[in-house]
């Protein structure tokens, strides 16, 4: 369920999930801020995790590739508010506000710990959502910019992302790989972040790794799968999804052809 200060480009969101476990590929074409209200949200970056819950407050950046997985907690579903940070307000508010310099790029996914302004602004959005009509426009600019001026006060590294309108170049695509081969998303969006079209990662790949990206990723997703369950005596229901697997009678079938023994019997040293 959602409920939305404006529609349909909503940039003010109340999200409350229904569904015991929903894990989502996650790369965003906006800036996100986000208020944890209820349950827990799981964040996995490269070969990172963290837990978030209620009261933590998030800033998660665009073109940022993540899973991300939401689920309840003390028989709450998962409820947040999300502030969209879209570019073509963005690009106004610094026109008008000079951007911090000669700040260094911090971690991508960034935590709060709690504060006066952060507490006071989210508890003052949460009656706009019983309204039976939209935000006006003027208000809603007002939140959104209010919300900027939040951040920028608490930390001013936040300029280095909410400041930068440039897209994805040209980078190391082994580099690349090797940090987020755990995310299943299509192969476009592999070649998209790394500043090429398909044919031209597609050429690249075979080029570093002499096969396709299909195979190489399904073999280096069960590396990993194999270590998780033999080094760190995870269940298979627990990392299926983290190391890219949508379905865990799938990942039990190709983990045994590879391997000659179930995810289980690995778990239990069997093999």
């Amino acid at each position: 369920m959602e409920k939305r200060l404006q529609n349909p480009s909503a940039e003010v969101v109340l999200a409350c999930l229904s569904e015991k476990y929903l894990k989502n590929e996650v790369m965003l074409d906006h800036h996100c801020f986000v208020r944890i209200i209820s349950g827990e949200v799981k964040i996995i970056i490269s070969d990172t995790s963290k837990v978030f819950g209620p009261g933590d407050a998030i800033f998660f950046p665009r073109h940022q590739l993540s899973t991300v997985i939401q689920y309840p907690k003390d028989n709450k579903a998962y409820k947040c508010v999300l502030i969209i940070f879209r570019n073509e307000r963005l690009k106004d508010y610094y026109s008008r506000n000079r951007a911090h310099e000669n700040i260094e790029r911090s971690p991508a996914v960034k935590s709060y710990d709690k504060h006066p302004l952060i507490e006071s602004y989210f508890a003052s959005l949460l009656p706009y959502f019983e309204l039976e009509y939209e935000l006006p426009e003027k208000l809603l600019a007002l939140k959104i910019e209010e919300a900027l001026t939040i951040l920028r006060i608490i930390d001013k590294g936040v300029d280095t992302f909410l400041a930068d309108f440039s897209e994805p170049g040209k980078i190391d695509l082994a580099d690349f790989m090797e940090h987020n081969y755990m995310f299943n998303m299509p192969l476009e969006k592999f070649g998209y972040l790394t500043g090429r079209s398909l044919t031209t990662f597609k050429r690249d790949f075979r080029k570093i790794y002499s096969t396709t990206p299909q195979r190489w990723l399904t073999k280096r997703r069960l590396k990993l799968a194999h270590y998780l369950l033999s080094e760190k005596k995870q269940k298979p229901v627990e990392i299926y999804r983290e190391v890219g697997f949508e379905n865990l009678s799938h990942f039990s079938y190709v983990f045994k052809k590879q391997f000659g023994y179930t995810p289980k019997e690995t778990l239990n040293d069997v093999a």
